[in-house]
């Protein structure tokens, strides 16, 4: 397993635009699918995105298609989130995840889908 940690986390008006890293250690960064998920308070943990393990393939909640990005460096063992207009909605703690895939397209979508987990970013989005 990877250990992963958030940071790029904030405060931003509505229609600002922020980018998430989730830093990964070890060396087979580039065999894990990863994704970002989302927990706003009082709510249920939510998906946001996923990538697969090469980068191929990614998959995005509707509430976020058109506004964020995923995307993944593995010269640099990292993954991002690039989130254009934001909504005050978008305020949630944001977590990113990772699964041992191996080489493929596989993309997650749900919290079973991931077995690592890192600690969260708060981002807060106003209006």
């Amino acid at each position: 397993q990877v250990q992963l940690v958030e940071s790029g986390g904030g405060s931003v008006q509505a229609g600002g635009s922020l980018r998430l890293s989730c830093a990964a250690s070890g060396r087979t960064f580039s065999s894990y699918a990863m994704g970002w998920f989302r927990q706003a308070p009082g709510k249920e943990r939510e998906f946001v995105a996923a990538i697969s393990s090469g980068g191929i393939n990614t998959r995005y909640a509707d509430s976020v298609k058109g506004r964020f990005t995923i995307s993944r460096d593995s010269a640099k063992n990292t993954l991002y989130l690039r989130m254009n207009s934001l909504k005050p909605e978008d305020t949630a703690v944001y977590y990113c995840a990772s699964r041992f895939t191996g080489s493929g397209f596989y993309t997650g979508r749900s919290e079973a889908d991931f077995d690592s987990w890192g600690q969260g970013t708060q981002v807060t989005v106003s209006s």
